[in-house]
């Protein structure tokens, strides 16, 4: 890529993914990470069935006008991030009634950027913080914001604080994903804006996955003591969970060749722009767990849930499984629901081993149906 507007305008056409050359042709493919010197792992005695089944359950809400980022607040409801109005709303989780919680000021949507990623704080009980991940006119930001759910629909944030600032911005690859790990840190997904050489540039925070405490310093244990910078080679990570053992897992973009889903180890390298996929046995970077040609998945958001990590994609269409034993994946990734939602954007947990999907057909890239978007309540195994 010369440029981001050069980067910008294929991507407009392709979903997120430049889809400049055809995708490979077969099935997705698998493989453990390889760090140096190590041994692959063995699948776990307790993998789950390789393979499974989705329904769907039944439709939450409807009628989202571009829905980015999820998360479950305590009992339950969802709140739910609009890309291109920089609004926060309340899910219900039984119904489905939507409230405003209000818009976050500062949010320039454009492109792939806009009110994107939000999470809610494990102090959330004392504090009331939510946290949201955006697009301003010069760079992308974490804040978090004070939510009072007794003032009105519409007033009911306070106004943000900003916990980290200066991640590189553009019309494409912003990122975008944030989430609470195990170790209640806060963690991200950022995106290299086009500008390939961000990703292997340790001291910009593009094309990486950060790490930092609830109030945006680096944490104890990173890779740098003095840097938020927790894993680089990336090209655009927009999905991140967490398995039964506490590993961390991510999903991101590829170009026109393959995507990934990577397991996440501090300081790896994870290989943008050098290589693309698997790494043909170069030692300095970490091959994907699974990867995919980008027609069939284009992936954002992901979670964890009965054995397997489930993968939201834009362009595919689809959402994937991936049943998980230990380090690797433990059978062949699987595919459901292609092509009968359109774009799929957000997956998240129900707390009960079932799924909220959100559909992503409003955000200029879809085409609407009748209903666009929605959160629809999912039965997986």
């Amino acid at each position: 890529m010369t440029s981001v507007l050069a980067a910008a305008s294929l991507l407009l056409a392709a979903g997120c993914s430049t889809g400049g050359s055809p995708a490979p042709a077969g099935s997705p493919a698998v493989s453990s990470p390889s760090a140096p010197g190590s041994t692959p792992a063995s699948p776990s005695p307790s993998a789950p069935p390789a393979k499974g089944s989705v329904k769907v359950v039944s439709t939450l809400t409807t009628d989202l006008t571009s829905p980015w980022g999820v998360a479950a607040l305590p009992g339950g409801d969802l709140l739910v991030s609009s890309r291109d109005t920089g609004k926060i709303f309340r899910v219900a989780a039984d119904g489905g009634r939507k409230t405003e919680l209000g818009t976050v000021p500062g949010v320039a949507p454009g492109g792939e950027g806009g009110l994107l990623g939000i999470a809610v704080a494990p102090s959330f009980g004392r504090d009331h913080q939510v946290y949201a991940y955006f697009t301003t006119e010069s760079d992308n930001r974490i804040a978090r914001m004070n939510y009072d759910a007794k003032k009105q629909p519409g007033r009911q944030l306070g106004a943000p604080d900003t916990v980290l600032k200066g991640i590189p911005s553009g019309q494409i690859h912003n990122g975008g994903r944030i989430a609470f790990g195990p170790d209640k840190m806060l963690y991200a997904g950022t995106g290299e804006t086009g500008d390939t050489g961000l990703a292997q540039d340790r001291k910009s925070l593009g094309g990486k996955i950060l790490r930092m405490t609830p109030d945006g310093e680096p944490v104890h244990g990173n890779p740098d003591a003095d840097s938020v910078v927790y894993t680089y080679g990336h090209r655009n990570v927009q999905g991140l969970a967490w398995d039964a053992g506490g590993r961390l897992w991510a999903a991101e973009f590829g170009q026109n060749t393959w995507d990934e889903l990577n397991l996440i180890e501090p300081g790896r390298n994870y290989g943008w722009p050098e290589v693309e996929g698997k790494g043909r046995g170069d030692a300095r970077f970490v091959d994907p767990v699974a990867q995919w040609g980008t027609a069939e998945a284009s992936p954002s958001g992901i979670a964890y849930a009965r054995g397997s990590v489930w993968m939201a994609g834009l362009r595919g269409e689809r959402l994937w499984r991936i049943p998980l034993g230990g380090r690797q994946a433990s059978a062949a990734p699987q595919a459901f629901l292609q092509g009968e939602y359109g774009r799929l954007r957000t997956v998240v947990p129900t707390g009960d081993g079932g799924l909220w999907l959100v559909t992503s057909n409003t955000d200029g890239r879809g085409d609407p149906k009748n209903g666009d978007d929605r959160i629809l309540r999912l039965d997986v195994r």
